[in-house]
């Protein structure tokens, strides 16, 4: 059994996602966004922190997983998302948590069974997968994308190799 804390970050909304794994069955125990304000990016990144430090107390999970930064147009953006990253992957440090990455493409094919899923397809395969009585508000699934494409990544993993390994930064002390 293990709960998995998965992480889209957003230097203005970064959404959560809990899950917990047995065996087969992935369980929904919550998720949500961080929205942080003001114009002040260090602000911005303590609140980030701060929050998924939070999370971490609240749900306790085994893993972090998050997604990783894509090439955007706007090297400022791509900036700004790439600190927004490293403040939610301070957070998993500090807890001990290991850290594991994942591409967007790598997401949606886990949850919707294409790399290039609109977002509506993921809340709807989110839903569907958790059985969740309502699609979740988009970053916050895509944070469960994350979770689930991290418990189904393991899990083909261990099929082939026979034992648990996964793509991680490994447990920080």
């Amino acid at each position: 059994m293990a709960i998995i804390l998965g992480v889209d970050p957003g230097s203005r909304i970064t959404g959560y996602g809990v899950i917990q794994c047995q065996g087969r069955q992935q369980l929904y125990l919550g998720s949500g966004c961080i929205r942080t304000s003001g114009d002040d990016l260090p602000l911005k990144l303590k609140q980030i922190f701060d929050g998924i430090s939070e999370i971490i107390r609240q749900y306790q999970p085994d893993e972090f997983a998050i997604e990783r930064v894509f090439l955007a147009k706007n090297a400022d953006s791509a900036l700004k998302l790439g600190q927004a990253r490293g403040a939610a992957i301070v957070a998993a440090t500090v807890a001990n948590l290991p850290v594991a990455e994942y591409s967007a493409t790598q997401i949606k094919s886990a949850v919707v069974g294409t790399g290039r899923a609109k977002k509506e397809q993921v809340q709807h395969m989110i839903q569907q997968l958790l059985k969740l009585p309502a699609a979740p508000q988009a970053d916050a699934a895509d944070a469960l994308g994350v979770a689930v494409c991290h418990y189904h990544t393991n899990q083909s993993l261990v099929a082939l190799s026979g034992r648990a390994t996964t793509r991680t930064y490994g447990r920080y002390r």
